[in-house]
């Protein structure tokens, strides 16, 4: 029965010290609180071996040694502990040395057995007659034990009302619960001669134990909601730590069994151990090797793959992304966030080449606006003056046919040329927009009924689908009908035989978005990132200046919008135009 309450001891006192530490392996708590359960658990197998397993004709003192060492390196634990928690802080080193140094006093009187003058058993009972040392021994052990509980008191002053606190006044319960059953487990009732209670020692501290690491982890230590965290991130260190204690028992109960059956089936002589021997080892080369492939399979291959994707991106495929098998570990976590962070990077570097491109744009517009406004001046001048004397011969009466047409020709040449001087004054001409609350909807009509007195504009089939209680923008009405009807006439020129022009207007929440459409003849796809530069056409020569859309983009980025050319499906062309709904109420 004893056997059992220690080998349940040592394996919930390995289960805890590890759940407790994979939680959180870089916080120093987590670090102290292991390194007291695994001196806690030295305890456990001493005590295991010694009162289970131990002869009575062999000498007791390595159980008497280890069991002062261990009891001084929890203590020490213990004060580390109560330094760093819960604020996660450094450990004071000039003060634990001080604290510290009567241990390396103590601890090889221990080795050398001058803590007792006999230990062991007498007549089948247990017998210990301790030396004054070990008295002194024992006062120090409390002492350090008592000087790491006034710590935590001093801290549990300090974040009373807290959270902190209340995981600090659990680890003091812990600490009283632990320290009476220590104390009277292995000192008072020993004093007394009582020593029945001492191999229960160890299993009598795993309830301060459980208080202990409840605390650490913020009161949630085995509850539902923990352990669904636990298995929505199952680490990697759970991983290996299942992987190999799996393999350890499959490989125990399927060969070492069998081989230990098999080899000492006629007694425990030479040969015998000579096969054990043998093949033990042959047999652990299996699990070993599986061992080694849910390694490679669990880290080193992911890892690899991610590798290879990073170096990818920084050669400058953006976007790339590791294709590996979902899990929900932490390499499986970094694959998402790899994954996630390329995306972005691609759409950012994608947004930021746009951004570019609008600036560079923007750029063109500024300079051929102060360009266009200089030639346009010179150009008119001496325009104006031929165009007067033209006139003034025309209003001659003895002109022959000939003369009449040719001045009609030069006539419509020069309107030709005013026009473009003018197209390029509109563009270089900065005023200040009458911007006002206006109503999409109104404003498309409106340029619709314009474009009508064109005969070439008529041939096309009007379909609109124009959204009711449309938000009204604020803008210049005049120059946002000026944009309306230089699409709607560009749509013109791109079905001369007629067609059909959709327009679509609809509200998504912060702007007003309006679509219009022609299942024209289409631009190519290398002439769409041009096609808002000044002076670039894709009409015949003759036919178009390469300012319209130009103008367009400046009027719809002058007013907060966005102005963009879709790229073809099958034929046509889409204009999309974004304007930000009016902030100012209509009065």
């Amino acid at each position: 029965m004893l056997v059992l309450l220690h080998l349940f001891a040592l394996f919930l006192l390995v289960l805890l010290g590890f759940y407790v530490f994979v939680a959180n392996p870089r916080n120093r708590a987590h670090q102290t609180f292991a390194a007291f359960i695994a001196f806690l658990a030295l305890w456990t197998i001493k005590d295991l071996i010694f009162w289970n397993f131990h002869e009575e004709n062999i000498a007791s003192g390595w159980w008497a040694a280890s069991s002062f060492i261990i009891a001084l390196l929890m203590q020490c634990a213990l004060v580390i502990f109560a330094w760093v928690f819960p604020e996660n802080s450094r450990t004071p080193k000039k003060r634990a040395a001080i604290i510290f140094a009567p241990s390396l006093v103590l601890i090889p009187a221990a080795l050398f057995g001058l803590l007792w003058k006999k230990v062991g058993f007498f007549d089948g009972k247990f017998e210990i007659d301790l030396a004054p040392l070990a008295y002194a021994f024992v006062v120090y052990v409390y002492l350090v034990f008592g000087y790491g509980a006034f710590i935590l008191f001093q801290k549990y002053r300090k974040y009373r009302k807290t959270q902190k606190g209340q995981q600090v006044g659990a680890i003091l319960w812990a600490l009283v619960v632990t320290g009476i059953l220590k104390t009277l487990a292995n000192i008072l009732f020993p004093f007394l001669g009582l020593y029945s209670m001492l191999p229960y020692s160890s299993i009598f501290v795993l309830p301060g134990v459980l208080i202990y690491a409840y605390a650490i982890s913020n009161f949630k230590l085995f509850s539902l909601e923990n352990a669904l965290d636990q298995f929505r991130l199952f680490p990697i260190a759970y991983k290996i730590a299942l992987s190999i204690a799996s393999v350890a028992i499959i490989s125990f109960i399927l060969f070492q069994i069998p081989i230990v059956y098999w080899a000492f089936q006629n007694g425990t002589t030479f040969e015998a151990w000579r096969k054990y021997l043998v093949f033990s080892v042959i047999s652990a080369l299996v699990p070993n090797l599986l061992l080694l492939l849910l390694v490679v399979r669990t880290i080193s291959r992911p890892l690899q793959r991610i590798t290879l994707a990073a170096v990818q991106v920084t050669e400058g495929e953006y976007g790339t992304e590791v294709d590996l098998r979902k899990s929900n570990d932490e390499i499986g976590l970094l694959a998402n966030s790899f994954n996630e962070m390329s995306r972005k990077m691609a759409n950012d570097i994608e947004q930021l080449k746009q951004l570019n491109e609008q600036l560079i744009r923007t750029e063109k517009l500024a300079a051929m606006g102060t360009l266009a406004a200089g030639v346009a001046h010179e150009v008119n001048n001496p325009l104006a003056a031929i165009s007067s004397l033209i006139q003034m011969m025309q209003s001659k009466n003895n002109l022959d046919e000939k003369t009449v047409e040719n001045l009609k020709l030069i006539q419509t040449q020069i309107q030709r040329i005013t026009q473009v001087t003018k197209d390029m004054m509109d563009f270089a001409r900065v005023r200040p927009a009458a911007k006002s609350l206006v109503d999409v909807n109104d404003l498309i009509a409106k340029s619709l009924r314009l474009a009508s007195f064109d005969k070439s504009f008529q041939k096309l089939q009007i379909e609109q689908k124009l959204a009711a209680n449309l938000p009204k923008v604020f803008a210049d009405g005049d120059q946002l009908q000026q944009v309306f009807l230089n699409l709607f006439l560009n749509a013109r020129d791109a079905l001369p035989e007629g067609g059909e022009l959709f327009i679509d207007t609809e509200n998504s929440l912060s702007e007003v978005r309006i679509k219009i459409t022609d299942n024209g003849i289409g631009i190519k796809s290398d002439d769409l990132q041009k096609i808002f530069d000044p002076f670039f056409t894709t009409k015949q020569t003759g036919k178009g200046t390469g300012l319209g859309l130009a103008v367009c983009y400046g009027i719809i980025t002058a007013h907060g919008g966005k102005i963009e050319v879709l790229p073809n499906v099958t034929k046509g062309t889409t204009f999309f135009i974004g304007l930000p709904i009016g902030k100012k109420t209509a009065r």
